[in-house]
């Protein structure tokens, strides 16, 4: 890796393909960082799959100071075939890259699709606006930031402002609208972007689920969850989330399973995490709860291992990666209906779906942990899902056959 000025990030570079790319695409994402959870997490993945499948890809995206981008910069090659572009950040509260804008408005020329990742950014705003100066078809992947609950809970008034001025004009001038599930594409549909839209739900590698590390390998890490039934919660610590139903619901679950604990593994607003922690007090449940921080790739499998049950209740999710990745490892599964995911799951019995109710959540954990063979049987069902719906070839080719459709 190394700092690069404009002029280098033009040159080409030829790729060692066995044959030519059957389109040249350019990824826009604000952050590749895994903190943010489903997204940047997926977008490698992606990537890796579609040079795979034959497409030419470039990925940019700005730096969170992860990336070590020092002054405009940094271009190289990742494993799997792309190339990724980050930028340096100049203000981290509103994230704009100065130096993304005016690279993507001498490059995108270079690219026969522009396929746009998050609404209400930076990147996005310079993405659209220079491929259309340039006459580049994009796609935008809202990242469910359009749902109900995301325009009417956080900045309400700013961001109906700001869609109806600068997001939705350049929407509608798109080529299409990825979804990643018809529960995202219909609960948008109320904005009346004109734009075509598609729904292509996400996939993972599932290789790393194949072979999981034994459970003991977390035990370890946390000894006093040794001889504990484990109740598992693994994804971004955030308001949506429905830490208001997990909690009440783990409160009465604790009366019933003093042996139980639940491990909170993620990253989030400091100040969000300190009101758990204060309403976990409240409850009487704090000794009972493990915070085990931000986990990567190795330690997430390893609590993923070790679990007896996972636990997303979220009131808003526009597809649900974490919940995925617990069925690829067999874990038995419980979610709410607005996780995209389960709704399409529950109907083939691969996910214990409930409302967004505290009562139905804790009693749907009790009958899990209550019953080893249920949770076997719906384990291996959410496995066999995940394996049937969500591998990442059959996802890159019906990618690969849009951006060839527009391009």
């Amino acid at each position: 890796m190394g700092c690069v000025r404009p002029s280098g990030l033009a040159t080409p570079i030829r790729r060692h393909l066995k044959d030519p790319p059957s389109v040249k695409v350019l990824h826009v994402i604000p952050s590749l960082s895994p903190r943010y959870g489903g997204p940047s997490t997926v977008l490698p993945i992606m990537a890796r799959a579609l040079v795979a499948e034959g497409v030419e890809i470039d990925v940019a995206t700005i730096d969170d100071g992860d990336l070590g981008v020092s002054s405009y910069a940094t271009l190289d090659f990742q494993p799997g075939g792309y190339r990724r572009i980050a930028f340096a950040l100049q203000a981290k509260s509103c994230r704009i890259a100065l130096s993304l804008g005016s690279w993507l408005q001498n490059h995108v020329s270079n690219y026969d699709v522009v396929h746009i990742h998050a609404v209400f950014t930076y990147s996005t705003l310079a993405a659209c606006r220079a491929a259309r100066r340039n006459k580049v078809p994009y796609i935008v992947r809202p990242l469910g930031i359009l749902n109900s609950w995301g325009m009417e809970n956080r900045r309400r008034r700013l961001k109906k402002i700001w869609f109806r001025l600068l997001e939705k004009p350049l929407l509608d001038q798109a080529a299409g609208i990825h979804y990643t599930s018809t529960q995202e594409r219909d609960d948008a549909a109320r904005l009346h972007i004109k734009s075509p839209a598609y729904v292509l739900p996400l996939a993972l590698d599932l290789g790393e689920f194949h072979e999981m590390p034994p459970a003991t390998s977390f035990l370890a890490r946390f000894p006093q969850l040794q001889e504990k039934k484990i109740l598992l919660y693994l994804s971004r610590i955030h308001p949506k989330k429905g830490f208001d139903l997990l909690f009440p619901a783990f409160a009465e679950l604790l009366l019933r399973f003093p042996d139980v604990r639940l491990v909170i593994g993620g990253d989030g607003d400091a100040t969000f995490i300190q009101s758990l922690h204060l309403e976990a007090k409240r409850l009487q449940i704090e000794s009972a709860i493990i915070w085990a921080g931000f986990m990567d790739s190795e330690v997430r499998l390893e609590a993923l291992a070790a679990a007896d049950v996972f636990c997303l209740p979220s009131w808003s999710e526009n597809f649900g990666v974490a919940l995925l990745e617990a069925m690829a490892a067999s874990l038995p599964c419980v979610a709410t209906d607005q996780v995209a995911l389960a709704v399409d799951a529950a109907s083939e019995q691969a996910v214990k779906m409930i409302q967004c109710d505290a009562e139905e959540l804790q009693t749907a954990l009790f009958e899990l942990l209550n019953d080893a063979d249920l949770r076997r049987a719906l384990g291996e069902r959410g496995a066999r899902y995940a394996q049937d719906h969500h591998g990442m070839s059959s996802a890159a080719k019906r990618l690969r056959a849009l951006y060839e459709s527009i391009s």
